[in-house]
């Protein structure tokens, strides 16, 4: 985890607004908006990594309710959209999302389906995913 959080705090790209890093009293506001509890290592990406720009992927924040990309707002779009209710959104990609099971695995979602590839843990998806893209 802390190679892969090291790479993408290399990768950064600087940004004239840059995005924020949560508190944990702000992890604690999101779950209740989104009504679920955040798996344990997507808490902890979110207050490690959430602040990274790299890339043409955006994954979810969670400091500014007002970001495109903020949690609670991915979520509700993604739901609408028919991704089952227990996954939380990690990043959405034209329409389609990569969402976290509630016991840590990522999952990717397209066209109203989950799809066969898995990656075993946020952080390998942000290497083998996002850090590649």
């Amino acid at each position: 985890m802390d190679d892969v959080i090291d790479e993408l705090r290399d990768s950064s790209i600087s940004v004239p607004v840059p995005l924020e890093l949560p508190d944990e009293d702000t992890l604690v506001v999101v779950e209740e908006e989104l009504l679920l509890p955040l798996p344990r290592e997507m808490r902890e990406f979110l207050l490690r990594v959430s602040d990274v720009v790299y890339g043409s992927m955006e994954p979810v924040t969670a400091a500014d309710p007002y970001a495109h990309t903020y949690l609670p707002e991915v979520a509700a779009l993604a739901w609408s959209q028919g991704v089952p209710r227990h996954l939380v959104p990690l990043c959405e990609i034209n329409g389609h999302y990569y969402c976290v099971e509630p016991e840590g695995e990522v999952v990717f979602w397209r066209d109203g389906d989950l799809t066969d590839e898995r990656w075993q843990s946020v952080w390998q998806w942000a290497q083998e995913v996002w850090l590649e893209s």
